[in-house]
């Protein structure tokens, strides 16, 4: 590689990452809100074409809390799956350990011990962090914070307190090698977006020793 391509693919690295933006609202307006989240309406203000003065646009969103998932990785090297039914999708499909930040003042990590304690009944020593993600970005603000925990420990049942209900009193738990929940990806036998993200990134991260993942911390 000459100096001048590795300079033009450096720059183009540095140039191409996400960043947060708002543009002008004019207004807002509550259309619904229900149990998990709620519909809003913004009118946005839109920048103009040369010679057009500024525009509003009307733009419909889903306003979601947001959630965390954790990949829980033993030391066999197995991640653990948990089977759902997910009534929009019509389906019952096999996803990590998740739930929704909905907890006033808890932040993502904390967040995602909670959900690895009452969905699987695991602690974990070590906890990582891989890629969050904007699941549906043309028409909701939801976002996934996605976790590695690692060195864990089983809790006793009756030391978590937490009473699984409705859908979660159907779960089922599978402990499947990495190897094959990446196979099991590329075959598209799985579908939920945080589980994909999460088995991935973590596969990507074996090679190091998960030394180029950021240690997670509470904020």
């Amino acid at each position: 590689m000459t100096d001048r391509v590795a300079n033009e693919t450096t720059g183009a690295y540095a140039r191409v990452a996400d960043a947060p933006e708002s543009w002008p609202v004019e207004r807002s307006e509550e259309r619904f809100r229900g149990a998990k989240c709620g519909m809003r309406t913004d009118w946005v203000e839109m920048p103009g074409a040369a010679g057009v003065g500024r525009t509003v646009a009307a733009r419909d969103y889903m306003d979601h809390p947001g959630a965390a998932a954790i990949v829980a990785l033993d030391e066999r090297g197995r991640v653990l799956l948990l089977r759902q039914y997910r009534h929009a999708t019509g389906h019952t499909l096999w996803e990590l350990p998740a739930g929704l930040l909905d907890e006033v003042g808890e932040g993502p990590l904390a967040t995602a011990r909670r959900e690895l304690l009452e969905e699987a009944g695991l602690r974990a020593a070590t906890w990582h962090t891989l890629p969050d993600f904007f699941p549906s970005t043309g028409f909701s603000n939801e976002r996934i914070h996605v976790f590695l925990a690692r060195d864990l420990t089983e809790v006793p049942e009756e030391e978590i307190d937490f009473v699984r209900e409705h859908e979660e009193t159907d779960l089922a738990a599978e402990w499947l090698p990495l190897e094959d929940a990446v196979r099991a990806v590329l075959d598209g036998r799985l579908h939920n977006g945080a589980t994909l993200i999460g088995v991935l990134a973590t596969h990507a991260a074996v090679g190091d020793g998960f030394a180029s993942l950021s240690v997670a911390l509470d904020h």
